[in-house]
């Protein structure tokens, strides 16, 4: 079993940073990757970033690359997503998620077996 705790969400104005936290347990070594999702108001959950554990090969969405980080602590068992240059449009509930997808199923909330709780961002303009 793996255990997801993502935290770090906040109200932020538009053009500043958040930087979320997902602290993982259990066997967590044994979960290939970790990737954030978003949900905003009456929308769909969307990928954001992942990143290979072994490795740390990152992918981002579209919409945040360039602006966004994502990038894992070995030792703490944890990945941080950076968040710069946020958006009105940025403003969702985070969500971290560990699994075992293969490429073609990288963005696929499916493809991810455990999620974390959710944490708010909001970003004001």
């Amino acid at each position: 079993q793996v255990q997801l705790v993502d935290s770090g969400g906040g109200l932020v104005q538009a053009g500043g940073s958040l930087r979320l936290s997902c602290a993982a347990s259990g066997s967590a070594s044994s979960i290939p990757t970790v990737a954030w999702f978003r949900q905003a108001p009456g929308e769909e959950r969307e990928f954001v970033a992942a990143v290979r554990w072994s490795n740390s090969r990152m992918y981002y969405s579209d919409a945040v690359k360039g602006r966004f980080t994502i990038s894992r602590d070995s030792a703490k068992n944890t990945v941080y997503l950076q968040m710069n240059s946020l958006k009105p449009e940025d403003t969702a509930v985070y969500y971290c998620a560990a699994g075992s997808p293969i490429l073609s199923s990288l963005e696929s909330n499916s493809a991810y077996r455990y999620w974390g709780q959710g944490t708010l961002v909001t970003v004001s303009s």
